[in-house]
């Protein structure tokens, strides 16, 4: 098994995330009576999503949007500065992998144990150990779709439903869905999904620059390659000889199998476990460490025309990334500061678009939905702005006093009736405000008033 200081960053970084992934929907937050009370809840029977204090509704998915494009602007940042940082060491794919290679280390022994195994006929201790591994990475499997669906209802309380087979059978359906993806991407693909599933690979190329770190090996030390007594022999007798001895440590402790010898490539998700390899043989024959490791196309360029090294984490491309991720999270930030908790929709009534009275006045119908997004009933002043001396009337309300439930949308039906004398001559734009007297907060939306054309 490989040993070294990115070989143990991975394990922190599993640990890490997993933990934060198993345990997240059992946290509890206090949102008051008739609240939801787990910290991170993505209600779809309600259409919220619950983020501890924070509640989006669905009016509310340009931040979901603007997470994505957050997101991806990270990723980019990532790799303009050190390459496959999210595929070596974040990457679902790649920490649910780590963990199924651990259990089949624990089980079945290092590399050399498990092909010994591999080609051994099938006897009884063979069959036992197989099945202790897949029974173990089924269990993983089922345990990573458990937790996922928690994160849809109350978690203690679906735990208790599916123990007694009392959960909604989507309930069932995902978690065995789930179960079988994990099971087959980390415990037989593994890289597999990396190198010819996942698109990213093929992006990242046109997205990196000379200037970005990647793992690379460094041939100017390294070649030409011989043994270690080779080396002894030649370098006494003036000859040039190379650091590497062409051990293979760097291609065994792969989890992709790729040389990194023969430069960088797409196979590569730049993990780091061929420098621990690398650097583990070069302590052994007490030779500098770093033989292979993080490294620039610019640096390798400037070594090979005798100059110093050369370094530019900071440049236009990194600068832009993050520019635009600071850009994006201050508007978001900005955006949920100031975000208003009421919200009101108008619909204007198609058939008949305006009623003429006998009186002469005209009559527009309206739907007006209102919104409080807020824990406690509201009750809401409605007004209207720009038809003079009209008259609003509320079916089934008073226009003053619009109550609405903790947490809900109301629709009213609304009459805006124009009298004669004051009747337009056509359409003209008609405002309608909302008020809560309690916050003071404010909404309106801006409709049209539908008359007979003279």
């Amino acid at each position: 098994m490989t040993r070294g200081p990115y070989r143990r960053i991975k394990w922190i970084l599993l640990a890490v995330t997993l933990g934060v992934y198993y345990t997240v929907p059992f946290i509890r937050w206090d949102r008051g009576p008739g609240q939801p009370s787990q910290a991170v809840l993505l209600d779809l029977d309600r259409g919220r999503f619950h983020l501890f204090s924070l509640e989006l509704w669905p009016q509310d998915v340009t931040y979901v949007m603007g997470l994505l494009i957050l997101a991806a602007f990270i990723l980019f940042l990532m790799n303009a500065v050190a390459g496959r940082l999210w595929c070596g060491y974040l990457c679902p794919q790649t920490v649910w992998t780590d963990l199924f290679l651990a259990v089949e280390r624990l089980i079945e022994g290092d590399r050399r144990e498990r092909l010994r195994l591999d080609a051994a006929p099938w006897t009884m201790e063979k069959i036992a150990l197989r099945t202790m591994k897949h029974a173990i990475w089924l269990l993983i499997a089922w345990w990573t779709g458990g937790a996922w669906v928690l994160y849809f209802a109350d978690a203690p309380t679906l735990v208790a439903q599916l123990a007694t087979y009392q959960a909604p059978p989507v309930a069932y359906v995902a978690i065995l869905t789930l179960t079988a993806t994990t099971y087959g991407l980390a415990g037989h693909m593994r890289e597999q999904v990396c190198t010819y599933m996942c698109p990213w690979p093929r992006i990242q190329a046109a997205l990196t620059d000379e200037h970005a770190y990647n793992i690379l090996y460094r041939d100017d030390r390294g070649e030409p390659r011989v043994s270690a007594k080779q080396a002894a022999t030649l370098r006494a007798a003036g000859r040039p000889a190379g650091d590497c001895v062409d051990c293979f440590a760097c291609v065994v402790a792969c989890p992709s199998g790729i040389d990194i010898r023969d430069g960088l490539q797409m196979d590569c998700i730049q993990c780091g476990l061929c420098i621990d390899a690398c650097d583990a043989t070069m302590d052994r024959l007490g030779r500098p460490t770093g033989l292979i490791g993080y490294d620039t196309e610019a640096n390798r360029r400037s070594r090979a025309a005798g100059a110093g090294p050369v370094s530019r984490p900071v440049r236009p491309r990194t600068l832009l990334y993050a520019a635009s991720i600071a850009g994006i999270g201050g508007i978001m930030l900005y955006g949920l500061a100031t975000r208003s908790f009421t919200g009101m929709s108008v619909l204007h009534d198609r058939n008949p678009l305006y009623v003429s009275l006998s009186d002469g006045a005209v009559r527009n119908g309206y739907t007006v939905r209102l919104s409080n997004k807020r824990p406690g009933e509201r009750r809401y002043a409605l007004t209207i702005d720009g038809l003079p001396h009209a008259r609003l009337d509320v079916v089934g309300g008073i226009p003053g006093d619009l109550p609405v439930p903790s947490d809900a949308t109301q629709e009213f039906r609304v009459l805006v009736v124009a009298p004669a004398d004051a009747a337009p001559a056509a359409s003209v734009p008609l405002t309608f405000r909302i008020a809560d007297a309690a916050t003071g907060e404010t909404a309106s939306v801006v409709d049209t008033f539908k008359a007979p054309t003279p």
